[in-house]
C-alpha cells in the first residue's frame, strides 16, 4: 500500500478536490501538509485522511521536509510526495531528492517552473516557441526590444496562470513601461515576440516518458486580451473531434520529454498560426486550472481528477475516451463594488436550458474575484462541438453580471 503526501498550502475548494480524490483511492494512505487549518476541509474528506500536519509556509521546502520526515514516521515511510500548485513544483522536487521519492527532481521541475530556462530547452531542441530574452535592467529590456521586435509580450519568468502577463505594441508603450516598473536583478523581466493566431491548450498524461493520452481545447478569446480587459466575458472550447491536432501532438510530446516530464498531467499553451504552423507558449508540470479538470471529467465521462491521483499515486492512467464537446462561459462583472444583479439567465435558460450540466452563478452581494476566471461560469455540454460553441458565444453575449455599490 504506498503512503502519499499531498502538500497543499491553502485549502481552497479547488484544490479540496485534488485532496478528496487522492484521500479516495483505494489501496493508498493520503497525509496532508497545509498553512490551513483541516478544518476547512469538508469532514468526507477529513475522515480519509491518515494524517495532518500544518506549518507555517506551505511552500518552503525545508518546512515541507520537516512534516515529510513526521509523517515517514508515522506512516512507515512515504513514497509520494504531491500537489497541484505551481509554485510547489520546485520545492516538491526538493524534498523528493532529499529522501529519495520517486518523482519529479529539482532539473525538469526548474526547466517547467522558469520560463525563460523552459524556452531555451524548448528552442535548442528544436521546438517551436516564440523568440525570447530575459532582461535584468532597462538596459537588457531595450537591446532584447531591439533584437525580438515589436509587438512583444512580457511576463513574469516564474509566473503562473497569465497573471503579471502584458502586451507591449509600441516604442511609447516599451519606454512607459520602463520608467514606471522597470526589471531589476530581483525581478527580471520575460520578453517574447507576440505570436498571433488562434490560442490553445494541449493537457496531456506522460507515461514512462511517452504520451498516452491528451485533451486539446480552443479559448475564445485568447487570455492575453480577456486579462487586458476585464469586461470581457470569455470561453473555453473542448471539441469532441481532436484527432487532426497531429502537429501539437508531437511538438507537445517532443516539448515535455526535453524539458523532463516522464510521468505526470501538464498543461500547455499553444498557438495555431495556420500556414506559419504552431508555436508553442508555455508549459506546465501540474494540472490545469479554471475548471478545465471538470470540463475534462464532463467530456470523456470519467472523473479527471481521480485519474490525476491514481497517475500520481500508483503511476496507473487508463486513458478515457472522448464523448461530448464541452465549453465553459465565464461571467465576469461589468462596472465597480459588488455583484447587484445577473441579466439574461431567463433567456438562457429557455435556450440553453437542455444543454447546462453545471454552473456557479454569482451571488447578489458577491465581491469580484478579482481574477480572470471571474464570478461564475456556466458548463455546457453536447455531442456536436457545433452546438456547443454556439451556445457558449449565446452566454458570453446574453448574460451580464452587473456590479454596483462600494
Amino acid at each position: 500500500m504506498p503512503n502519499a503526501v499531498f502538500v497543499a498550502p491553502f485549502l481552497l475548494e479547488a484544490t479540496n478536490r485534488f485532496i478528496g480524490a487522492a484521500a479516495s483511492l483505494p489501496g493508498a494512505q493520503v497525509g496532508l501538509i497545509s498553512q490551513d487549518p483541516q478544518e476547512r476541509l469538508p469532514e468526507a474528506i477529513r475522515s480519509q485522511l491518515a494524517g495532518h500536519y500544518r506549518i507555517d509556509d506551505g511552500t518552503d521546502a525545508a518546512q515541507i521536509a520537516g512534516a515529510v520526515e513526521r509523517f515517514r514516521r508515522h506512516l512507515g515511510g512515504v513514497d509520494r510526495v504531491i500537489g497541484t500548485l505551481e509554485q510547489l513544483q520546485v520545492p516538491l522536487a526538493r524534498v523528493r531528492e532529499w529522501f529519495d521519492i520517486a518523482g519529479m527532481r529539482v532539473e525538469a521541475a526548474q526547466n517547467f517552473r522558469d520560463k525563460a530556462r523552459m524556452k531555451s530547452v524548448m528552442r535548442d531542441h528544436g521546438v517551436p516557441c516564440a523568440g525570447h530574452a530575459l532582461a535584468a535592467s532597462p538596459e537588457e529590456a531595450l537591446r532584447a526590444a531591439r533584437a525580438l521586435g515589436l509587438p512583444l509580450v512580457v511576463k513574469p519568468p516564474a509566473g503562473a496562470g497569465a497573471r503579471g502577463t502584458f502586451r507591449v505594441d509600441t516604442e511609447g508603450q516599451l519606454h512607459g513601461w520602463l520608467r514606471f516598473d522597470a526589471p531589476s536583478p530581483d525581478a527580471p523581466a520575460l520578453l517574447e515576440q507576440a505570436v498571433s493566431g488562434e490560442e490553445h491548450s494541449f493537457d496531456s498524461v506522460m507515461a514512462g516518458g511517452r504520451l498516452v493520452w491528451h485533451s486539446v481545447s480552443r479559448y475564445l478569446p485568447t487570455p492575453l486580451e480577456v486579462l487586458e480587459n476585464p469586461w470581457i466575458q470569455w470561453a473555453v472550447l473542448l471539441p469532441r473531434e481532436i484527432g487532426g491536432y497531429h502537429a501539437i501532438r508531437e511538438a507537445g510530446e517532443r516539448a515535455l520529454r526535453v524539458l523532463g516530464m516522464d510521468t505526470g498531467l501538464s498543461h500547455m499553451e499553444w498557438f495555431n498560426r495556420g500556414a506559419d504552423g504552431i508555436a508553442i507558449s508555455e508549459v506546465a508540470a501540474r494540472p490545469p486550472g479554471a475548471q478545465f479538470m471538470t470540463l475534462m471529467s464532463y467530456s470523456h465521462d470519467v472523473d479527471m481528477y481521480r485519474a490525476w491521483a491514481g497517475l500520481e499515486i500508483f503511476g496507473a492512467f487508463d486513458p478515457p475516451e472522448r464523448h461530448y464537446a464541452v465549453g465553459a462561459a465565464y461571467l465576469r462583472g461589468q462596472g465597480s463594488g459588488r455583484v447587484r444583479a445577473i441579466h439574461g439567465l431567463d433567456t438562457l435558460q429557455h435556450e440553453l436550458g437542455d444543454l447546462v450540466v453545471e454552473a456557479r452563478l454569482p451571488a447578489a452581494g458577491q465581491a469580484p474575484s478579482g481574477t480572470y476566471e471571474g464570478e461564475g461560469y456556466v458548463i455546457l455540454r453536447h455531442p456536436e462541438t457545433s452546438v456547443v460553441e454556439a451556445a457558449l458565444r449565446r452566454v458570453v453575449d446574453v448574460a451580464r453580471v452587473e456590479l454596483a455599490g462600494a
